[in-house]
């Protein structure tokens, strides 16, 4: 099957231009379509949009198909990672501090392109990048860079620089008579508020992300950051643009202001608790858990897989089996930068292993966080959609590790791995 793939392949890459003229005729062994998974599927691709679906006995090939076949593979939707930082890389490569302090910006752009086409690579046709963490804006230009074809890449959701309240991000520990660059835009309290949104989406941001609480002082626990007057006057401005904001919040009270402020996702949720689940519940939130990224951070920090997880893990799979229970919406968005870009199907193995299904999670990565993202034109294999794809070996609705089979990539009806 590799041989003959991989000849087709070339086959295609050689004829890129006939494309444009011609469908693709796509006969895997099976098709998820976001929701369900259908045997003896077809999928036919006309220019950028999924042409027809269905049994494979009823798309026969046209003459001026081109056909792969696909035996054994399963197609899915271009998988959605719903937490990205493509400007960050590994922490045990290099700090964050470090990262924001002292590497230059050129070449934390630089690292970004390849980042773009390893998420890529690895069938994530579209990621959610939520903050650039002190390098401005440049998530924009990446965003420009992918959508003109100058780099290969995923299509962009971008927040640009995060919104922190002053006094509560970081990098910290230096001396209090030096002012820090810091890691997002500092802005408090109403005018300032209404300014720095309003300047975020002029710059460019699809999304708007606050930091609803964090580490206050040196080494502090996370804590409220915004009142929830200040959260609901971002809601608010960014909601008249026809955009919605994402909150980090793990601590209760910042989840429950989040909440109650209008914030669409939750990101990390660390410290939720079964009423705060409840209240997400009643007013729609989400919840990204970020699960890869505490356990990254843990594996950096010398715990090794096999052994007694740490107590802030076992915490994490108690908060994320209260969340399901509850019935949260829960995204799929792995935090990735904090742990190598490619790598996105760790957060979806982690969610198995935290107690989702493998159809659960492979939903969320597909049509549920198309739909809390607001993403009408993709996550589904259907008629009329973006022909964004992927096409493994083996079939991740039994086995959630197939889903890092890759065999072939589409992205926009074409070819790109």
């Amino acid at each position: 099957m590799r041989s003959s793939l991989y000849s087709l392949l070339l086959t295609l890459c050689l004829s890129t231009a006939a494309f444009a003229q011609k469908t693709l005729l796509l006969r895997p062994a099976r098709v998820f379509d976001g929701e369900a998974m259908h045997e003896s599927w077809s999928v036919r691709v006309k220019n950028d949009r999924i042409d027809a679906v269905g049994p494979a006995a009823s798309l026969a090939p046209a003459a001026t198909d081109s056909v792969i076949n696909l035996p054994g593979a399963t197609l899915l939707p271009g998988l959605i990672e719903g937490h990205s930082h493509l400007l960050l890389h590994p922490y045990n490569e290099t700090p964050w501090d470090d990262q924001v302090l002292r590497e230059a910006r050129s070449m934390r752009v630089a690292r970004a392109t390849v980042h773009t086409q390893k998420t890529l690579r690895a069938g994530f046709t579209t990621v959610r990048d939520l903050g650039t963490e002190g390098a401005d804006y440049d998530d924009v230009g990446l965003k420009q860079a992918i959508d003109k074809g100058v780099i290969p890449g995923p299509r962009m959701i971008v927040a640009t620089r995060a919104l922190i309240a002053t006094g509560s991000y970081a990098p910290k520990g230096f001396s209090p008579d030096i002012d820090v660059p810091q890691g997002a835009e500092e802005a408090d309290g109403h005018d300032r508020l209404i300014q720095a949104v309003r300047r975020q989406i002029g710059k460019g941001a699809d999304v708007i992300k606050v930091y609803a609480d964090y580490r206050w002082g040196l080494m502090g626990e996370a804590k409220p950051t915004f009142t929830l007057d200040e959260l609901k006057t971002i809601v608010e401005v960014a909601k008249s643009s026809g955009r919605g904001v994402v909150a980090h919040a793990g601590s209760v009270e910042g989840m429950r202001r989040a909440i109650l402020a209008g914030c669409e996702t939750l990101e990390h949720g660390d410290a939720g608790t079964p009423e705060i689940f409840a209240l997400m519940k009643q007013h729609g939130t989400a919840l990204c858990p970020t699960v890869a990224a505490g356990d990254a951070i843990a594996q950096y920090r010398g715990w090794k897989r096999g052994t007694p997880e740490p107590t802030r893990l076992k915490e994490k799979r108690e908060t994320v089996k209260q969340a399901l229970a509850a019935g949260v919406t829960i995204c799929a968005g792995g935090d990735v930068g904090v742990f190598p870009h490619g790598d996105n199907a760790r957060e979806l193995e982690l969610m198995v292993d935290y107690g989702m299904t493998p159809v659960a999670v492979l939903r969320s990565a597909t049509s549920v966080n198309a739909d809390v993202f607001h993403l009408a034109d993709r996550g589904r294999i259907r008629a009329g959609l973006l022909a964004d794809m992927v096409v493994v070996t083996g079939d991740p609705t039994r086995q959630i590790s197939d889903i890092r089979r890759v065999v072939l990539v589409i992205k926009g009806g074409a070819v790109v791995k």
